[in-house]
């Protein structure tokens, strides 16, 4: 049952639940008030914050905000990210006896930032985990070489330590940016074998030249790799105007391939939301329904 957990009610203002869920890289949905007529139990503007777990703030309680819960919970599970309207009548139907109507705006957002997985402890990978701190994202360093790590990493990076990386790529979350710059042309090939093989990547890069792109390519098409699977693999990786050989040039290239991927998933994820132009047809229609 969608409202099973009514019990996570919180005293904090739908403001503050709005920073302490950013924070935790919770969805969540802000429900709020956006029009109402005749009688209702909270005016224009109320609002409320629903997370899977997590109630905060209120717009007036009774089983409106039990239908507002269960419907804000299903946008969750379907992970309809967005914004959408909805009419409630405040009648037999909903066991109130207010006798008005409200419209309610419920506006899903999605807080899980996009993991960047990076493969490879060298020079070019120290400047890439450098370069990517402080953007909305979660970096996970992969290496099977303890001693290469930095004593102190940036505040979204983590280290994962595997004796064979490849292992680390059956725990990446799907929608994932993988970038393979190891030390080693065979690692290289396996981790882009085995990621190809997973078809769930955002993006996968692969540091190298385009000698070295055509010979995955071949070698990725004798593994029975259709052309399509093939055309994921980005090498040589980074954007191909900013150019340069050193470490931190490299990175900066590479990192603005990662910008651009991130920014696209973010516009596919609200592509379906609901334009300002359209709610307000959509809300004087309901008003005045």
């Amino acid at each position: 049952m969608l409202n099973k957990n009514t019990q996570g009610f919180h005293n904090n203002r739908w403001s503050e639940a709005v920073h302490l869920l950013t924070q935790r890289q919770c969805d969540y949905v802000l429900v709020t008030v956006l029009a109402t007529k005749g009688s209702t139990p909270r005016e224009n503007g109320s609002k409320m914050v629903i997370s899977g777990d997590d109630i905060f703030d209120t717009i007036g309680g009774g089983h409106l905000e039990f239908k507002v819960i269960e419907k804000a919970r299903q946008l969750l599970l379907d992970r309809q990210y967005g914004q959408c309207l909805e009419q409630f009548s405040l009648g037999a139907s909903l066991g109130q006896c207010c006798g008005g109507s409200v419209s309610v705006l419920f506006e899903c957002q999605q807080n899980v930032a996009t993991e960047v997985v990076v493969f490879g402890a060298g020079h070019v990978g120290h400047a890439l985990v450098d370069t990517l701190s402080g953007l909305p994202i979660r970096v996970r360093w992969v290496d099977s070489r303890a001693d290469l790590f930095p004593a102190q990493l940036p505040a979204n990076a983590q280290i994962q330590l595997e004796a064979y990386p490849v292992d680390a790529v059956k725990d990446v979350a799907k929608n994932s940016i993988y970038i393979v710059l190891t030390h080693n042309h065979q690692l290289d090939f396996e981790l882009t074998e085995h990621i190809l093989k997973r078809n769930d990547a955002l993006f996968l890069g692969v540091i190298g030249s385009n000698t070295k792109a055509k010979r995955f390519q071949l070698r990725l098409k004798h593994k029975g790799f259709n052309a399509s699977a093939i055309e994921q693999m980005h090498c040589p990786v980074g954007l191909s105007d900013v150019t340069g050989k050193l470490p931190k040039e490299i990175a900066i290239a590479i990192a603005g391939q990662v910008i651009q991927q991130y920014q696209r998933l973010a516009e596919t994820t609200q592509q379906d939301s609901l334009q300002w132009q359209s709610a307000t047809s959509q809300l004087t229609h309901l008003v005045d329904a």
